[in-house]
């Protein structure tokens, strides 16, 4: 096939996407495809500042953050077995993947 198949990997918890990152490297490296990556892309923080109380107390606050992380993988010289390797590779719940081909 020898064509670039790029993979974005997108969830709120780090090790979600490690984990599923190896799992992805290790599968299509079963296949005999080179994998390049998984390369950390830069953390997205939403910062949230909230009051403590609803009426008195202007100065008093609370912040909370909500971090989304990214990797990216490329894989070169992809075969028939390595799509169909990926396509039933089982992630866990909270990863949201995108494959570009």
């Amino acid at each position: 096939m020898n064509q670039r198949i790029r993979i974005k990997l997108k969830s709120y918890d780090y090790n979600l996407v490690d984990k599923s990152a190896e799992k992805i490297v290790k599968t299509v490296k079963q296949t005999g495809a080179v994998v390049s990556g998984p390369i950390p892309l830069p953390t997205h923080r939403k910062i949230f500042t909230v009051n403590r109380s609803t009426f008195v107390n202007k100065k008093s606050r609370e912040q909370f953050q909500l971090c989304s992380y990214k990797r990216l993988l490329d894989i070169y010289s992809s075969t028939s077995k390595t799509i169909d390797a990926l396509m039933k590779l089982e992630l866990p719940s909270g990863v949201e993947v995108e494959i570009k081909v």
